[in-house]
């Protein structure tokens, strides 16, 4: 009718239904997508480093082949000159880079208000040199420290610099995430960087979690990854063993295993608990001798004590290396020997406060356990060199779930995961026997104790030096020459 209100016809509706995505949604991604292609960008010249070290090592006589030479001798030798002068460094001008940089990160998601301070360009930077210096030295440390750190820190300066990015997401979720994403970017691995964020830093497995994470892991490992190195970094290692017995030898090697890792994590907080605050106090002369214990025990072993440990797992992987001849007394010590080296040197070295981290010394732990355990019983090496890595290192972190998924990246074959996850998960039971607390929850509590004392020391020396400069007052020193000059005791 004229005059009447006609109703508004209703909106035709789409014929594929309601769109999945909202435009929200599309943002959120894509904001998660350039957060993580940062945090890669941001790792892949400590990836260049990683890569040097193992050149560096490929020239040492266990590696090579060959005798020791001139420039041999002074790789292996290399902690004795720069152990000193880094652990100067962090207790003067680089104070704020020592430590691996995960207790930094574990204190910011506890305590937001320090992140800004603990996350900030100059400790970063600080921490990532001191990583370089050492690790180009062949010290026997991993990077999982400084790339997380990284990952954290290049997430706080993006919300200081855009404080409107990914507000659906909590601050310290994203600092989690884009600490898992400096995990992921460093080892090309994003599930493992997803897993340690639950499993490790919010202790939590929760899909609000999970989701933005594997995207920001994702996209930091890809970004990471320019320079073209493979997704298996020890190849693609296939195995005819069967399914029973993997299992069947994933229970001795997983305990021996993880009882090896619990007890280089045990370790490692007590020789940080006692070493860390003299190291600050007399770096010069605790230098010398760390380095001088690192540099001999590189040359008796022939280089298989230094470095992270990668070069010895592919070595070990290929059927060469450290490996124990059956029915050969002198064949098993040597192994013995060289196990010893590669549990005690990354303790000296992680001890000191020279930042780095425990995941590849841990691996190449249980993998010279677990090679040379089945090369003594004329069993699969290569399996028992699998089997060893991931109870070493669930036992020293106590992540079964990410020492599979960093398993698997190593070996690159689906057909190990039945003896990977029994080993690991005995592992972690294991090393837990040793070292009941988690070792990096552990290793924040020594290295903020630490850096507390030497504080205090250093202001109380201030203090002192402060009082005797200070000119005293007249009437103080009228007061203190009567005290001076009054008889002590009775005189009797």
């Amino acid at each position: 009718m004229p005059g009447s209100l006609q109703s508004p016809s209703p909106q035709r509706a789409s014929p594929f239904g309601p769109s999945p995505l909202h435009r929200r949604d599309v943002s959120t991604v894509l904001q998660l997508a350039v957060v993580g292609a940062l945090v890669g960008l941001a790792c892949w010249p400590l990836n260049l480093v990683d890569g040097w070290q193992d050149q560096l090592q490929l020239q040492l006589p266990s590696f090579s082949g060959g005798g020791w030479s001139p420039v041999a001798l002074a790789i292996a030798l290399a902690p004795l000159v720069m152990m000193p002068l880094l652990l100067w460094l962090q207790a003067h001008p680089l104070a704020n880079g020592s430590g691996s940089g995960i207790p930094q990160t574990i204190r910011s998601l506890q305590e937001p208000e320090a992140a800004e301070a603990l996350l900030a360009p100059r400790p970063l930077l600080a921490r990532l040199s001191l990583w370089s210096a050492a690790s180009l030295a062949l010290m026997p440390l991993g990077r999982e420290g400084p790339v997380v750190h990284l990952g954290a820190s290049v997430a706080q300066a993006l919300r200081r610099r855009f404080p409107g990015l990914l507000r659906s997401v909590e601050p310290q979720d994203l600092l989690a995430i884009s600490s898992g994403a400096g995990l992921a970017g460093g080892f090309n691995s994003p599930l493992m960087g997803a897993i340690f964020v639950m499993e490790e830093l919010t202790g939590r497995y929760s899909s609000t979690v999970l989701w933005p994470a594997l995207i920001v892991c994702s996209a930091a490992a890809l970004t990471s990854n320019l320079e073209g190195s493979p997704l298996f970094t020890l190849g693609l290692v296939s195995t005819d063993d069967p399914e029973w017995q993997q299992l069947l030898l994933s229970l001795p090697i997983g305990v021996g295993a993880g009882l090896l890792g619990g007890l280089f994590a045990r370790w490692l907080l007590q020789a940080s608990r006692w070493l860390r605050p003299e190291v600050l106090q007399h770096p010069w002369r605790w230098g010398l001798i760390l380095g001088a214990a690192l540099g001999l025990m590189a040359v008796l072993s022939g280089g298989w004590s230094g470095g992270d440990g990668e070069a010895v797992m592919e070595q070990l992987l290929e059927g060469r290396g450290c490996l124990p001849v059956p029915g050969a007394p002198l064949g098993i010590l040597g192994w013995g020997l060289v196990l010893a080296a590669r549990l005690v040197a990354p303790v000296l070295a992680l001890a000191s406060g020279i930042p780095g981290g425990l995941i590849d010394p841990a691996f190449s732990i249980g993998a010279v356990f677990g090679g040379g355990l089945l090369a003594i019983l004329g069993a699969n090496v290569q399996l028992g060199v699998a089997l060893g890595m991931a109870g070493g290192l669930a036992g020293a972190t106590q992540l079964p779930l990410m020492t599979v998924l960093f398993s698997l990246r190593m070996a690159g074959d689906q057909q190990w995961l039945f003896g990977l996850l029994l080993s690991a998960v005995v592992g972690a039971y294991a090393g837990r026997r040793l070292q009941s607390e988690p070792i990096y929850h552990a290793l924040a509590k020594v290295h903020h104790e630490a850096h507390a004392r030497h504080r205090e020391r250093r202001q109380g020396s201030q203090n002192r030096a402060q009082i005797k400069l200070e000119p005293t007052p007249p009437e103080l020193a009228a007061e203190e020459g009567l005290e001076n000059s009054e008889p002590e005791g009775d005189g009797g």
